[in-house]
């Protein structure tokens, strides 16, 4: 059985629904005591949440990352990058995972400038 994980697009808007608390537009579509647990460490794991919630818990997961990112990480390491801190969504597939804290470094970079 394969499961479609969707376009890069679906993904980014999937993002930007958690980066966004839940809410759509006006609507809270999520709630925000469910984004609140979902971005809460877990006892056994300090940088998992909820479901593919990846934290980065004291900068564990992406030491080039604000701690307050996090990552919907998927089959094939299918990756939605969400940084509050930066106001920042960015989809990146099939990226191997150890590779996914460069690619990181080097978006922030772009953004944030010389």
């Amino acid at each position: 059985m394969r499961v479609d994980p969707g376009t890069p697009r679906d993904q980014a808007r999937f993002g930007l629904l958690t980066l966004r608390r839940g809410r759509w537009n006006d609507r809270q579509v999520l709630s925000e005591e469910w984004i609140h647990k979902a971005l809460t460490p877990t006892p056994a794991q300090p940088t998992y949440g909820f479901m593919n919630y990846f934290l980065n818990t004291d900068r564990k997961y992406l030491a080039d990352a604000p701690a307050a990112a996090y990552v919907h990480l998927g089959a094939g390491t299918n990756a939605i990058y969400v940084d509050p801190v930066n106001d920042l969504v960015v989809v990146v597939r099939w990226i191997e995972g150890k590779a996914l804290n460069e690619f990181v470094k080097r978006v922030l970079a772009a953004v944030q400038g010389p």
